[in-house]
């Protein structure tokens, strides 16, 4: 039987709405419903960050509900949240986001180097190859994450400097053959939760250096704000001394 041409258009018409653009307020609404499906995704371990992070920033910037769809469509169906509700929860997410510590990083140093200053986000382990080269990590700007971080150092004619700020918990052993180990932090006192920077390191004819250094010092600065502390020191040990003036 043939179908009437108005049914026909009819289809074509619903076809090429659900192509169209949501009216604003509806278009916000399965956003908020996809944007809380993605989070109770995320919440419930379906989702991995890298993913969670990427399909949020595709859904804050779908402009329609095929788009949306898209993006759940292989997660469970679970409840729709409010609003407010969904906000926590992308808030919720964004925060572990920012929070999460990456497990594992390698530098690699040959023949060139490899340097990371300013606010840059260390791994819970670095492992810092240098061969012929060098590698520069400086703490000083870094904002540590409770617990250990480990960095893991091998140098073959090449060096490693590590820079750290002043009063960072730092726990240091290597092995240098035909080269050197230096390191000038104090070990510290740290707590269950305090961070706590921890370096091992072998050293073929290279070397590592571990200095303590305020922000925005310079290496000669720091040298003659050590020898002046140093100084101050003697000064006062002087000054204690029995029948001292």
């Amino acid at each position: 039987m043939p179908v009437p041409l108005a049914a026909v258009n009819s289809g074509v018409e619903l076809v090429a709405m659900a192509d169209r653009p949501l009216p604003q307020q509806n278009l916000k609404q399965q956003r908020e419903r996809t944007i809380q499906l993605l989070c109770d995704g995320f919440a419930q371990d379906r989702l991995e960050l890298a993913d969670f992070e990427a399909r949020l920033d595709v859904a804050n910037r779908a402009a329609t509900v095929a788009d949306l769809d898209a993006l759940t469509s292989d997660l469970p169906a679970v409840r729709t949240a409010a609003p407010a509700a969904a906000r926590g929860a992308v808030e919720r997410g964004s925060r572990a986001a920012r929070n999460a510590v990456q497990d594992s990083r390698t530098l690699i140093a040959v023949m060139g180097g490899v340097e990371r200053r300013g606010p840059w986000k260390p791994s819970r382990k670095t492992f810092a190859l240098a061969v012929m080269g060098g590698v520069s990590l400086d703490f000083r700007d870094v904002e540590m994450p409770a617990g250990q971080t480990e960095v893991h150092l091998f140098c073959f004619m090449g060096g490693a400097e590590i820079i750290v700020p002043p009063g960072l918990a730092v726990d240091a052993t290597g092995v240098a053959i035909m080269g050197g180990f230096e390191h000038a932090s104090a070990p510290g006192s740290p707590g269950p939760d305090t961070p706590v920077l921890r370096i091992d390191g072998l050293c073929i004819m290279g070397g590592v250096e571990i200095a303590v250094r305020e922000r925005g010092e310079s290496e000669r600065d720091a040298r003659l704000r050590q020898r002046q502390e140093k100084k101050t020191l003697r000064e006062r040990a002087r000054q204690q001394r029995p029948g001292a003036e």
